[in-house]
């Protein structure tokens, strides 16, 4: 085994898992977030993210990214820093894989259309709301079922609580997460392990980047209107000064790839700095740091920020993506009415467990819809409630 840091999380130290398991020393050689990993991995709902949006919504092309193929780079891009900064490499690329099981079809727009039809507060009769953090715990404490003697795929601690503190630490849960950390308490106010904070960071710099090269692809972004933004002005013309005898079509990659690296070392070096001044010696004293310790120099952070802002205006909020969001809106929200109205409409696997009260009755209906894929969601609605008009391209 390659050296780890004292501050890294070991799983011989883990503080275990729900559920007591049996002979759990005869399953071979892997360590228990290396089997936190492959569960994930074998999950369902992993395999399920191969058809949900990630930017464009059940893209014609095969070309473009989904939420399986951006969980997976952010795995490499999260493992690689977890490498260099000597933490343990295993958890930090099981929080990247499932950090984005508990999204549901349609991406945002899909989460947008859940929050609405359960109602934010359950004081005012609601079903108290959705979030697609929230729901990747309860996918993976609750739903997923491949085991004879619990629910859930059972993860360690240090799993859970990673994604639970997806942001840093949480002083208002949602429903869904309140329940997991009342089974199974995750420390919600105190920040999370170094693993964690980089699987966070990992997911801002893959979609920060591969949204551009996406977004290029797609035509709604151009290389002149790129050159507004300051980062990724000077990546380019980087790219140009290495390759000037390239055509420019040819230099996207180059573009991505070095703004990659350009993020990745400017937070490793700052995260190692952060460290050193903070005096931490055990996981536990990252916990109770009190600030989070990954995180880009302030000169990167703004530049970063910049990027976001752009993305937003000029590609996540294109009149294609809103007119494409609320097609995917209408269809979540009539799927959801059309269950409640005639639960029999609802697959026998679900209509058999579905509760008499609210709000358990209205959770459990959005517990299968999260479930789905972009293309099986299309296809229930024109099944249950009629044929619908989608934009071009969807």
């Amino acid at each position: 085994m390659s050296y780890r840091a004292p501050w890294a999380s070991d799983p011989a130290r883990s503080k275990g898992r729900l559920h007591e398991e049996q002979n759990g020393t005869a399953r071979g050689p892997r360590d228990a977030f290396q089997r936190d990993r492959d569960r994930i991995i074998h999950s369902i709902s992993f395999r399920r993210l191969r058809h949900k949006t990630q930017v464009f919504m059940a893209p014609d092309g095969d070309h473009f990214r989904v939420r399986l193929t951006h969980s997976l780079e952010v795995a490499q891009i999260g493992r690689t820093i977890a490498r260099t900064l000597a933490l343990n490499e295993d958890l930090t690329e099981a929080l990247c894989l499932a950090h984005d099981i508990g999204h549901p079809p349609f991406g945002h727009a899909g989460e947008d259309a859940l929050k609405a039809a359960l109602m934010p507060s359950v004081e005012e009769g609601g079903q108290g709301g959705f979030d697609h953090n929230g729901h990747t715990l309860r996918t993976l404490i609750t739903i997923e079922h491949p085991y004879p003697c619990w629910t859930g795929l059972n993860l360690t601690w240090e799993t859970l609580e990673g994604l639970a503190k997806h942001n840093g630490p949480v002083r208002h849960p949602g429903w869904a997460l309140a329940a997991a950390d009342a089974e199974f308490p995750l420390d919600l106010t105190q920040f999370s392990s170094l693993e964690a904070q980089v699987a966070a960071i990992a997911d801002d710099i893959a979609y920060d980047n591969h949204d551009i090269d996406d977004g290029l692809r797609a035509g709604l972004l151009t290389l002149d209107q790129l050159m507004a933004v300051p980062l990724v002005a000077q990546g380019w013309d980087a790219a140009r000064a290495r390759y000037p005898d390239v055509a420019p079509k040819r230099l996207m990659g180059e573009l991505v790839r070095g703004q990659i690296g350009t993020m990745a070392n400017d937070l490793i070096a700052e995260t190692r700095q952060r460290i050193a001044a903070s005096g931490v010696a055990t996981a536990d004293d990252v916990r109770a740091a009190g600030t989070c310790l990954v995180g880009f120099s302030d000169a990167m952070r703004d530049q970063e920020r910049d990027l976001k802002r752009f993305m937003y205006a000029n590609l996540y909020h294109h009149p294609r993506q809103l007119e494409a969001a609320g097609a995917a809106h209408g269809i979540v929200a009539g799927l959801f009415a059309a269950y409640r109205a005639d639960p029999a409409t609802i697959p026998e696997e679900w209509r058999d467990r579905l509760p008499e009260t609210e709000p358990d009755r209205s959770r459990h209906i959005a517990d299968f819809i999260a479930g789905m894929t972009d293309r099986y969601a299309v296809s229930r609605y024109r099944e249950i409630v009629g044929p619908i008009d989608l934009p071009d391209g969807f």
